[in-house]
């Protein structure tokens, strides 16, 4: 059933410098044997809010009456981590999964639309966003035993329909392998798989920060400070925007407004979760081998992408989702679909789900 809510450092160098210095190679295998018997916790009132965040969970949402008419912050411990959710609507559950550096807020454009129809369900990862603590590893077939940990055995789920972008993809990718009968519809958002058509280690070369998010321990290094985080985010942001240099074009504006920026700084500015994304990338070596190994999925799956992209994202995903029954590019969107063209993205979405 679903939960009730009731050290900075003084600014160094700048980033801009370095953001252009280009790719460095590296691959490394992290991972960890999990064992999942028993859960601890129960559900937190949303109230205690983290006292490592500079602000509380709720500071990009607690003056927007519109929001707060339809949706909730909530927590719910899973296995010694504070998850943390956004949940409101009406119709049947849909989770929705985000990517890096981003945090459940990436659906913040999506979220009024898709609620009229479905109770929305818009997660943190484990040890990312406002959720607390550190899961066993930050492996995505780990992190989606999390996932199902709070949909499941916490909320009550046992059916819903799973949307996830970006990194957040490889999560569900390995939720809908390990967990088929839950999942009634998948929609994969502009990630390519890494596994048998994708090594990890060919994965890294496709942009510089593939490569620099994956190095042990430099990037905690370089970035250890909010104005750090702030100059690496906004840096990065329009590269991979609609028109942006991995385009091939020169946009600098971000696609995010201040808020959406400002939010995404504020958790991101934990140093946890700074770390947390890191790792991420740091594991796409076990990632591209537990993919390999996972049960091939069957769920009906709409994929989506940015413009341009399907050709060449879709040959990643083919041996292991078989059963992609539609495929479309978002028009006029780079890597940031939710935010570049919300309306063709709830669209979409909801035009699936309702078949």
């Amino acid at each position: 059933m679903k939960m009730t809510r009731n050290q900075q450092r003084p600014p160094r160098r700048r980033l801009r410098p370095f953001l252009g210095a280009g790719a460095m190679a590296l691959a490394l295998a992290v991972g960890t044997t999990v064992e999942w018997q028993s859960l601890d916790g129960i559900a937190t009132p949303a109230a205690a809010s983290s006292a490592g965040s500079a602000a509380s969970y709720d500071a990009a949402t607690k003056h927007d009456t519109g929001f707060n008419a339809v949706f909730t912050h909530e927590f719910a411990k899973v296995r010694g981590v504070r998850m943390h959710y956004v949940t409101g609507g009406e119709g049947p559950a849909l989770v929705l999964l985000h990517g890096w550096p981003q945090t459940w807020y990436e659906w913040r454009r999506v979220m009024p639309a898709l609620a009229k129809h479905h109770t929305v369900y818009a997660l943190d990862l484990p040890g990312l966003g406002d959720s607390e603590g550190s899961p066993e590893s930050f492996d995505k077939k780990t992190l989606a035993r999390y996932v199902h940990g709070l949909l499941h055995d916490r909320i009550g789920l046992d059916s819903f329909d799973l949307v996830a972008h970006d990194l957040g993809g490889g999560v569900g990718f390995q939720y809908v392998s390990q967990f088929p009968d839950q999942v009634k519809s998948y929609v994969h958002m502009d990630y390519p798989l890494p596994g048998p058509m994708l090594p990890a280690a060919q994965y890294r070369t496709f942009s510089w920060h593939m490569a620099f998010n994956s190095q042990q321990a430099i990037p905690e290094k370089l970035i250890d400070n909010p104005s750090d985080v702030r100059e690496y985010l906004t840096a990065f942001y329009p590269q991979v925007a609609y028109g942006g240099t991995a385009f091939g074009g020169k946009r600098t504006r971000s696609p995010f407004t201040e808020a959406e920026t400002n939010e995404f700084v504020r958790t991101y500015s934990r140093p946890d979760v700074l770390h947390a994304g890191f790792e991420l990338y740091r594991n796409l070596d076990k990632d591209e081998r537990d993919n390999t190994a996972a049960a091939r999925v069957d769920t009906r799956t709409l994929l989506l992408t940015a413009t341009g992209l399907l050709a060449s994202a879709r040959p990643t995903l083919d041996p292991m989702l078989r059963n992609i029954t539609r495929a479309v590019e978002i028009p006029e969107a780079g890597h940031w679909l939710a935010e570049e063209n919300p309306e063709a993205v709830a669209r979409e979405i909801l035009s699936f789900t309702a078949e």
